[in-house]
């Protein structure tokens, strides 16, 4: 049996920076990563990342109290993404394929992530973003605009708050009557909720709805009966972040996943070094796209 022993160090560190963001007492933080150490030894680590994060973040929420310790950080992110979104949206209008640079500003908001890093300061968000939006973008893009063109119903899965407000930039260059966004059914380390949403005014373009779910990524049998219903039904998902193509990648449907490879993990699984921005296709596809179809410039 394959185990995931890699990803504990990242969710022990997601754990103590939890605990910290709910008190400044040197005592709780101990307290939890005691709790939090105990019941990793008993964990099946056979299990996904994104089974082993939503299980470890369940039990830090017991153990703190606190049904959303990322919310004021996830409020900072939203706030910085907005303040950059003129910005950007003019910078779309004036390119040459707006659907392209929005993509590529999508997959580089994938950054805003405090699932993959500590000491996140949201003052260096533009900086980063700036710099992470030059980057050439891993895929095929005629693919994904052949796809757009061609489906009939389009299901959206955001992935991180902040980056959120990206998706937004993205998704006003689909034909947003046939787009619904889907956000988590409950907290999830900095991951968007239908208060994000809010927040990013998604709901003043599309329909939002949540999957019923506090996972880091998409489990379907975890998610609402009325999520897997949109799932089944889609023509095409866009899957936005790396918890979403951990999680899905094995599933029917047509999905094309847009992330940041940050982690050896899903480095070997898409065949592109960590740092790689991506546009990856599902299924028997997967294969063919790992390969290197194309790059999005």
């Amino acid at each position: 049996m394959k185990t995931h022993l890699e990803c504990i160090p990242c969710l022990v560190r997601q754990a103590l920076d939890a605990a910290r963001m709910v008190s400044a007492d040197p005592s709780v933080h101990e307290r939890v990563m005691r709790e939090v150490l105990r019941w990793i030894s008993d964990m099946d680590l056979g299990s996904s990342p994104p089974v082993l994060a939503q299980r470890i973040h369940r039990r830090l929420r017991e153990v703190t109290g606190v049904e959303d310790p990322y919310r004021e950080a996830k409020d900072r992110q939203n706030r910085t993404a907005l303040s950059l979104l003129p910005r950007y949206r003019t910078a779309i209008a004036a390119a040459s394929d707006p659907l392209a640079l929005a993509v590529q500003l999508a997959v580089a908001a994938n950054l805003i992530d405090m699932g993959a890093k500590t000491g996140w300061n949201e003052a260096d968000v533009p900086w980063e973003l700036g710099r992470a939006a030059h980057k050439p973008v891993s895929g095929d893009l005629d693919a994904l605009r052949a796809a757009v063109a061609n489906a009939g119903h389009i299901l959206y899965l955001t992935d991180n708050a902040g980056e959120i407000v990206f998706d937004r930039l993205l998704i006003e260059q689909l034909p947003r009557d046939r787009v619904t966004a889907a956000v988590r059914g409950a907290p999830a380390i900095n991951d968007a909720t239908r208060e994000d949403a809010r927040a990013a005014g998604l709901d003043e373009l599309v329909e939002v709805i949540d999957n019923g779910s506090d996972a880091p990524g998409t489990l379907l049998r975890d998610c609402s009966p009325e999520f897997q219903r949109r799932f089944a039904e889609a023509d095409l998902i866009l899957a936005k972040g790396q918890g979403n193509y951990e999680s899905l990648a094995g599933e029917p449907g047509n999905i094309f996943f847009l992330f940041r490879v940050k982690c050896p993990v899903t480095a070997a699984m898409t065949g592109r070094p960590v740092g790689t921005h991506v546009v990856v296709r599902s299924c028997a596809e997967t294969a063919v796209s790992a390969s290197g179809a194309g790059t999005v410039t």
